[in-house]
């Protein structure tokens, strides 16, 4: 598959920022987030509407929707600011020499997938000669020579969580819908998340500190990513497992905390199948958005990375033994959500939060160190996970429909993380786990036949 670039524009707000406003100060946890980009892409089937008005439409929404997210139209500054300058919107045209569903059928289409995004493969820089520009905002429409469309995203994890993404993403789509003001989110909470976690250049220390604990979930070695899509019925099916069980102590887990305890413990069990039967403790992080621990909640529109990390360990067992039981393994999950309460995020803003941060931070760096220090460091099974679920990406309608298809992207290369990532099916009702792993791993994972009963292996997206 080859694509070709067609157009590059810079799509700047359609009023300009005022200059009281020029300098966005980015909050002490953006600073902590060690991803350079949120990258995302949408898919849209072909529809009678022609392609040149949709592109017109998107650029003229984006440059509105811009106005009220404005650090989202600037450039990077440094470690603490954006230059809120209104250059604008990196937004480049992209034709696909296939069709949509010629491209999906193509066996490598996950790795693929990152021709659509406007970032290169390390995510730092756009796909353009003046790769050294920092835009905030990279924006790919690719379009396909059926008339389909897919809207790739890279936009600067510096400012956006994916709670944020999905709200000015959904911003977007409503004003490219001509909505009146009542239909498009009132009201944008840009500097909230600075307010509550400021951030000063003295604090370097925490960021450091952040980056160390990141730092040690990455390994060596050839990685390969996987989807495994659960629908409705397989997570139910989940749910009842975890919690009928006597020694249950949650009876009524979510369908992240099943699907994530159900991956986890495959991935523990293939470890153990590939070290010979020998059990490794294994140690999980999950990603969880403080906007509904704080007190009062949160807005969902508040911009900024309102993130802490969650982390589980479950301990080796007997090497005789069967791997731990899923009903226990979300025990471990939802101790360590419910850590992560209203109390500790008022904490967090202390006059010791920084500390807690920092305790809280080399807590896991301590876990996954004293793993290999026990001598089993390439056996480890450390796991991240995120989860994208709930966000309403498939609510973006630019006046064409929904996304069919709303994904992530396929990751290879010899340094890579252990992740899992979680996004909700079309309906919504299901979620889709994207797996990477190193290849040894994920080809005894795939074998597991638990998996294969609940989970369907990389099926057609449409």
């Amino acid at each position: 598959m080859e694509v070709k670039f067609v157009s590059v524009d810079h799509i700047k707000p359609s009023s300009s920022t005022p200059s009281h406003l020029r300098t966005f100060k980015l909050c002490l946890l953006d600073q902590l987030i060690p991803s350079p980009n949120a990258p995302l892409i949408l898919f849209y089937p072909p529809t009678n509407d022609h392609v040149s008005d949709k592109l017109e439409s998107l650029k003229k929404s984006l440059s509105e929707t811009l106005t009220r997210f404005y650090p989202l139209a600037g450039k990077i500054k440094g470690d603490f600011s954006i230059d809120c300058n209104d250059e604008g919107a990196y937004f480049v045209e992209v034709k696909v020499d296939s069709s949509l569903t010629g491209f999906l059928n193509q066996p490598d289409y996950l790795v693929l997938l990152q021709k659509l995004l406007p970032c290169d493969l390390n995510l730092v820089a756009v796909k353009d000669d003046d790769n050294n520009n920092n835009h905030v905002t990279n924006i790919q429409v690719n379009v396909f020579e059926c008339g389909g469309i897919a809207i790739g995203l890279c936009i600067s994890h510096k400012i956006l969580d994916g709670t944020a993404l999905s709200a000015f993403i959904r911003s977007w789509a409503a004003m490219a819908r001509d909505l009146d003001e009542e239909g498009i989110q009132s009201e944008i909470l840009v500097n909230a998340a600075s307010t509550l976690f400021p951030a000063n250049d003295e604090e370097l220390w925490l960021r450091d500190t952040s980056l160390a604990m990141f730092g040690s979930f990455f390994t060596k070695g050839e990685c390969v990513t996987k989807r495994f899509v659960f629908d409705a019925s397989a997570i139910t099916a989940l749910k009842s497992k975890a919690s009928s069980s006597s020694s249950a102590v949650v009876k009524n887990p979510t369908r992240v905390e099943a699907v994530s305890a159900f991956i986890w413990r495959c991935i523990i069990a293939a470890s153990k199948e590939e070290n010979g039967g020998v059990s490794r403790p294994s140690l999980t992080t999950h990603l969880v958005n403080l906007r509904r621990r704080t007190t009062p909640f949160l807005s969902e529109n508040c911009l900024g990375n309102l993130l802490w990390v969650a982390s589980a360990k479950a301990p080796a067992g007997d090497d005789d033994d069967d791997v731990a039981e899923l009903c226990d393994l979300v025990g471990l999950l939802r101790e360590s959500f419910s850590k992560i309460d209203g109390e500790f995020v008022k904490r967090m803003r202390g006059e010791k939060g920084r500390r807690l941060m920092e305790e809280s931070l080399k807590g896991i760096i301590e876990e996954r160190g004293g793993l290999i220090r026990d001598g089993h460091e390439e056996e480890v099974n450390q796991v991240g996970f995120s989860s994208w679920c709930k966000f309403g990406f498939y609510e973006a309608d630019f006046g064409w429909g929904k996304p069919a298809w709303v994904t992530s992207y396929g990751i290879r290369g010899s340094v890579f993380m252990r992740l899992v990532i979680l996004v909700d099916t079309r309906l919504g009702d299901g979620i889709e786990a994207w797996v990477t792993l190193d290849e040894r791993h994920m080809a005894i994972m795939e074998t597991n036949t638990q998996l294969r009963q609940l989970a369907k292996v990389d099926p057609s997206p449409f």
